[in-house]
């Protein structure tokens, strides 16, 4: 950064770099890692992982359009790295489907190491499709069908 220019963050997550902006990914979750999550090997179990993919990734559809969302499929679960106790992790989403009833979440996970916070790594990443529902739990279109609003009517 050159001497004299202020760097800022706004409530949008946009980063003020002196007269630029530049847009600064958010999480859609960030979850400190306990002991309470390991499996035998001492690091967190791979099943904490994928309900914290499955709940950002909810977070995700919503932000999306979705109004109320079931999980349709998991797929493409990848797991690069372990992740340990203190871990800060952090879940990024982005739409990378959508259909008449369903969107499709790409859901990234980061974590910053408990030992060096500067130190992040890729961990898991995953895609994840969801059924937007009526109360009744059947599919109804995700908002912006014309003629229909988020529960079909």
């Amino acid at each position: 950064m050159a001497r004299g220019s202020r760097k800022t963050t706004d409530r949008t997550g946009s980063l003020q770099v002196g007269s630029s902006t530049v847009k600064q990914r958010q999480p859609a979750t960030r979850v400190m890692m306990m002991p309470r999550d390991t499996n035998p090997a001492g690091t967190i179990f791979g099943g904490v992982i994928l309900s914290y993919l499955d709940q950002a990734g909810a977070e995700g559809a919503y932000r999306g359009g979705a109004h109320r969302v079931v999980t349709a499929a998991m797929k493409e679960v990848v797991f690069h790295e372990p992740v340990f106790v203190g871990d800060l992790v952090s879940f990024y989403t982005e739409v990378v489907g959508r259909g008449r009833t369903s969107i499709t979440i790409r859901v990234a996970v980061e974590a910053s190491r408990r030992w060096d916070r500067n130190e992040v790594a890729k961990v898991t990443e995953a895609e994840i499709t969801y059924v937007n529902v009526n109360p009744e739990g059947r599919p109804v279109p995700l908002p912006g069908d014309p003629g229909k609003d988020c529960f079909g009517s």
